[in-house]
């Protein structure tokens, strides 16, 4: 069978599906991934086909990722983008999806949802976090109203009827999905944010148990799969980052994941004040950018563009990250304590979820100061109940194989 995937974002929201891609091949079938046109060599260097599909996202794009991290309005910002260029995209998807057996789609993947109805092409969904799901039991917490989610407090009917009054302000959002969705005579359907992008056949839920338990308002035909990692080729790291590990007590690790990272602002020269505070020992990862650190760091710092989390992390002392999924998913299985600084989107819920397995602590990007830094990290470094509950967290989902999970799940549903 062939199978293509369409997704949209940063490495949090391609790594998964690359993986997923990988064991379908194993299991003898054909995969591909529709998405932005930047993407095209990491793909074909897995062995996976490509299809370009407009939007073309640049992470490199410093302005237009920092207009994307609002936290006030930046979720708001990406839903608009993707429905201001609806046609462009389902043209694209439309051109390529008749020459496979099943598509399986992103919680972005609007146009996609639509060429798998349209087409009558099987039709697999896929969420990577549990707030895509906007559930009444485990509500997520929403990056512009953090405060919000107090709500839950008074109940499942009360967070409903919260979710109720703020479906009509997210539809205005995708206005244009709805119209073309009436040309193509398809109706507007459900919410095509959550409800709509729920396949009626099955849904991939992309994360571990250990990081968010089923709820009673999930959609019946979810699976709950495990981290689809994306394991890094064999190699040792560069010369420069073993010495550095190798020449001290292991460091704190920060980063802001692929996309966060263009929209830094004084993270990196905040944390550099703080590390040095505490006396400890850094490794920033800083993406393409200088991020306005000095040319010539403290011995006990050091900057590089970027290294395999899954290899860095399980040697840090502490994981300082912007709560992005995929980072998120690296630092729970690393086993190691964890300080998230969420920035917009999902970020925030991702920080609460971990909060609440005892291996972290959240500071609001906003709150985010050499001060609050410095006494976070001092909390996670000297409290030993982190350092177990860490560990423990990272025995329980090391075992996990969501890659081979979801190939299995798509190869049972595609072959009915």
């Amino acid at each position: 069978m062939r199978i293509l995937f369409t997704t949209f974002g940063s490495f949090g929201d391609l790594h998964p599906y690359i993986a997923i891609g990988r064991e379908l091949r194993k299991l003898g079938h054909e995969a591909a991934i529709a998405t932005s046109a930047a993407y095209r060599e990491k793909i074909e260097a897995e062995g996976l086909g490509f299809e370009p599909v407009r939007p073309d996202i640049s992470l490199a794009d410093r302005e237009v990722i920092g207009y994307f991290f609002d936290r006030a309005r930046g979720t708001e910002r990406v839903i608009r983008a993707m429905a201001s260029v609806i046609r462009e995209t389902y043209e694209d998807t439309a051109a390529v999806a008749p020459r496979y057996d099943a598509i399986v789609t992103h919680p972005l993947s609007f146009a996609a949802v639509m060429a798998a109805e349209k087409l009558k092409i099987p039709w697999i969904s896929s969420v990577l976090a549990p707030g895509s799901f906007l559930s009444a039991y485990d509500p997520p917490v929403p990056a512009p109203v953090p405060w919000l989610v107090k709500v839950r407090a008074l109940g499942p009917g009360a967070m409903r009827a919260v979710w109720r009054a703020f479906s009509p302000l997210m539809l205005r959002w995708m206005r244009p999905i709805l119209e073309f969705r009436r040309e193509l005579g398809l109706g507007t359907g459900a919410n095509p944010l959550f409800e709509g992008a729920h396949s009626p056949g099955l849904v991939l839920a992309l994360f571990s148990r250990v990081f968010a338990q089923p709820q009673p308002d999930w959609p019946k035909q979810a699976v709950v799969t495990g981290f689809p990692f994306l394991e890094a080729p064999a190699g040792d790291l560069a010369p420069e980052l073993e010495s550095f590990f190798d020449s001290g007590p292991p460091p704190v690790i920060f980063t802001l994941g692929s996309s966060a990272v263009a929209a830094a602002g004084d993270f990196y020269t905040v944390s550099l004040k703080a590390i040095e505070r505490l006396g400890a020992r850094a490794l920033f990862l800083t993406g393409g950018h200088a991020q306005g650190l000095p040319e010539r760091l403290p011995p006990c710092a050091m900057a590089w563009p970027y290294a395999p989390h899954e290899r860095i992390f399980p040697r840090a002392s502490a994981i300082v990250h912007q709560g992005g999924i995929g980072t998120t998913a690296q630092g729970l299985r690393s086993g190691r304590p964890m300080l998230v600084v969420p920035f917009a989107h999902d970020q925030f819920d991702n920080a609460e979820h971990v909060r609440r397995l005892g291996i972290s602590v959240t500071i609001p990007r906003r709150k985010f100061n050499e001060r609050s830094a410095a006494i976070s990290l001092r909390r996670l470094l000297s409290d030993a109940s982190y350092r177990a509950a860490s560990a423990a967290v990272g025995d329980k989902i090391r075992p996990e194989n969501g890659a081979f999970t979801a190939a299995s799940e798509i190869n049972r549903f595609a072959a009915q």
